[in-house]
């Protein structure tokens, strides 16, 4: 008898939990501005482009403008596939190429570089 209730109530239990689990489904409904998406795909442009997120980038020197243009000037002619830009950062100006987005592809870009200017070198520039 004893044992019998106990299976009763062992049944009640399960079959309790059950209906309870079950009444437990819902709805969720997400409501976002209409402008996130807008917002997430110029963040994605930006990231590919460069403009954020991590990047590397390789110097070729560092001094007066006149050398750097001439080291600009011969970069450009030798390695027409990476961008190279002059930087002014007190005193110096700095011969900047690349963007790469990780040290590996900088680095693949280094060895070629080195080769016609072996004092250049990997960075990834300060977030201003």
């Amino acid at each position: 008898m004893l044992r019998k209730s106990k299976l009763t109530l062992a049944t009640f239990i399960v079959i309790g939990t059950i209906t309870v689990s079950k009444a437990q489904e819902g709805q969720v409904t997400i409501h976002q501005d209409e402008i996130i998406p807008e917002l997430l795909e110029q963040k994605s442009e930006m990231v590919k482009d460069g403009v954020i997120g991590e990047r590397y980038r390789v110097q070729l020197f560092s001094g007066d403008n006149n050398q750097a243009s001439k080291v600009i000037k011969e970069y450009r002619s030798l390695f027409p596939e990476w961008s190279s830009t002059i930087v002014f950062e007190t005193p110096n100006y700095k011969v900047w190429v690349g963007n790469f987005r990780n040290s590996l592809e900088a680095d693949r870009a280094l060895l070629e570089i080195k080769k016609s200017f072996p004092a250049a070198f990997r960075f990834k520039p300060e977030k201003r």
